[in-house]
């Protein structure tokens, strides 16, 4: 078939395997997606919800991968700190402001990537990547355009400074991407047990709250890092970071159906843009990462 078309057979077998870390990068953009309706849904406070997704986490990845069990190095440590930085702040910003909020705060990461990238990996934004920004932050716009209110901006806050810490988890996996698995481990490790002690005071959890904990830790996050992980090491930094916006459009979805908080008009449309440019740049950049020009080039 590679030669009836033209092609050669390794330009052939190169498109579905510049596909795959794309597709991983969207799915745990989707486990992702699941954490507002999560936190809604529980009766916990965001300590215990903080804590206890982490330290599940923790010991699911250290029970399913035994490279993440050693030493971290220091450049992996500081990895650790920021991821363990994005997901305790997180979960507090989504007991402070809405979801909505929460989540669109938190996804301006792909600005701070965009800007760091070229600082600290070399990866200069290609031209579609710099196109597809403003799209996907103007979608990003419109989808919580009717959802900003006023009084929540201690939530809003800690939502942004959670989104200082996604951008530099994404940029420093990419960096280090031999020790992805170490620092999922002691990331999540980290998180655990910054806010274990104020984790302890809070309310005796029930039978739901067990539930969704097990849930957070284990899919929302530990499997979500996992896929995230794999496709961060064969995807530009800027594009993964952009990829990943899907999972704020999931979320106010997942929290309306099961937690009854109402997206508004204005997110339909912004969730329309960014489905679309994420469709978009998630073939877009498997073509051209797979072109014999691309590779030339990598090659050189």
């Amino acid at each position: 078939m590679a030669v009836a078309s033209g092609l050669p057979p390794a330009y052939a077998r190169s498109r579905p395997a510049m596909l795959r870390p794309r597709l991983y990068l969207l799915a745990a953009a989707l486990l992702w997606s699941t954490a507002g309706a999560a936190v809604k849904l529980s009766t916990l406070s965001a300590y215990q919800i903080a804590s206890g997704r982490s330290l599940i986490a923790a010991l699911v990845l250290w029970l399913a991968f035994p490279a993440g069990r050693k030493r971290p190095s220091l450049r992996a440590l500081g990895v650790a700190v920021a991821y363990a930085a994005t997901v305790v702040l997180f979960i507090i910003a989504n007991k402070l402001t809405t979801a909505a909020n929460a989540i669109f705060l938190q996804d301006t990461a792909p600005l701070y990537v965009l800007l760091l990238s070229p600082l600290l990996l070399r990866e200069k934004p290609s031209r579609g990547e710099l196109m597809a920004a403003p799209i996907f932050l103007l979608g990003l716009s419109l989808f919580f355009l009717d959802q900003l209110q006023p009084g929540q901006l201690l939530g809003n806050g800690i939502a942004l400074a959670s989104g200082v810490a996604f951008a530099l988890t994404i940029l420093g996996l990419r960096a280090a991407s031999s020790e992805g698995q170490v620092v999922l481990v002691w990331g999540n490790l980290l998180a655990g047990v910054s806010v274990l002690l104020p984790a302890l005071g809070g309310p005796t959890p029930t039978v739901l709250d067990v539930g969704l904990l097990v849930f957070l830790g284990v899919f929302q996050l530990g499997l979500a890092y996992t896929l995230f992980n794999l496709g961060i090491r064969e995807t530009p930094a800027v594009e993964a970071s952009l990829l990943i916006l899907l999972e704020p459009v999931l979320n106010p979805v997942w929290t309306f159906i099961l937690a009854g908080e109402r997206p508004g008009p204005w997110a339909l449309v912004g969730g329309s843009i960014i489905l679309l440019a994420t469709a978009w740049r998630t073939v877009l950049g498997a073509r051209s990462a797979g072109s014999p020009a691309q590779r030339t080039t990598a090659e050189q």
